[in-house]
């Protein structure tokens, strides 16, 4: 008999504004235990010295998180132009100073050049991995590990001020992205070396920054817990389903419903535009409105449908909910 997991079956998203210091990991593992849920996790980590928006995933919430990692994030960062460091931060040591000999229209011009496509080499304090470990684990033993660049985009980058020798920008990126290496290679490009002081992360996707909490605004509420009522923590839950609002949409009639939490494909109402390889949120409708039942990826030859119809496209279980 399977254990079963200690903890509330609550399922959804909680925006946490993290704070500067702590791993992400730490704080995840402090909003778990604050709403007693029986699994967590995040969906992109920050660094110690980078605050925002950290959106935790609980309960059954942690199976789209995926999705929220391979989101777009927005930025806020400052960065010091003259001084380069191991970490590209704050928390490295200074291996380099020059001076600070370029105009403001040289550092706008710059900073716009990062707009767009490119590839960018991973910094050695990232939490990308080698051989299952961390490449920060690598680089405080001083092992440098041979970084192949990867494919990046920049969607927008705005110079929100230039007080010499401080920039600070708002940066939309892909996934991927490493904001330290990306003002790394400004000071490089500049000629004179930068680092980040402070870095913020205002978006992921399209959640609202305004529906953020903190920390302390979560111990509040859970000091104020009686006889096991959350209620007052839980109306802080976005629903799992917001991780992939940007998902066209499936309702399934009821056998359709019990194919699809057993794990079968079905064959949705075939007027919609359905394509392979394409992912969908599906729901079931009931007269209190539309239950979540996971996600499906649109295919035309599925393993359970050996005698498929030509040209018909299934929608196959990738993600499935199950409620307790």
């Amino acid at each position: 008999m399977a254990r079963r997991r200690k903890g509330r079956a609550v399922n959804g998203i909680v925006l946490l504004n993290k704070p500067v210091g702590g791993s992400s990991n730490q704080l995840l593992q402090k909003v778990r235990w604050l709403f007693q849920a029986q699994k967590a996790g995040h969906t992109g980590a920050l660094d110690p010295l980078a605050s925002g928006m950290l959106p935790v995933c609980l309960g059954e919430a942690t199976k789209f998180s995926q999705f929220l990692l391979d989101a777009e994030k927005t930025y806020q960062v400052t960065a010091q132009l003259g001084v380069r460091t191991t970490t590209s931060d704050a928390d490295g040591e200074v291996v380099e100073e020059r001076p600070v000999t370029v105009s403001d229209a040289d550092v706008e011009t710059a900073c716009l050049s990062f707009k767009g496509k490119s590839q960018q080499v991973p910094s050695m304090f990232s939490a990308l991995k080698h051989q299952g470990k961390p490449l920060y684990f690598y680089a405080r033993q001083g092992i440098e590990i041979d970084r192949p660049p990867r494919a990046i985009e920049i969607y927008a980058l705005e110079v929100t001020e230039i007080a010499l020798p401080y920039v600070s920008m708002r940066v939309k990126c892909s996934k991927g992205t490493y904001i330290r290496s990306l003002v790394d290679d400004l000071g490089q490009k500049l000629g004179c070396g930068a680092y980040v002081t402070a870095l913020h992360r205002t978006e992921v996707a399209d959640y609202p920054t305004d529906q953020m909490i903190t920390i302390e605004q979560l111990e509040s509420m859970k000091e104020a817990v009686q006889n096991d009522d959350y209620s007052e923590m839980d109306r802080y839950l976005l629903p799992m389903d917001s991780a992939v609002a940007r998902l066209s949409s499936v309702t399934l009639d009821d056998s359709d419903k019990k194919r699809f939490e057993n794990g079968q494909s079905v064959r949705p109402d075939q007027e919609a535009p359905y394509v392979a390889g394409q992912h969908y949120r599906v729901y079931h409708t009931l007269s209190a409105g539309p239950v979540f039942l996971g996600v499906g990826e649109g295919v035309t030859q599925p393993k359970d449908q050996p005698a498929a119809l030509p040209g018909t496209v299934y929608v196959n279980p990738k993600r499935r909910v199950v409620y307790e």
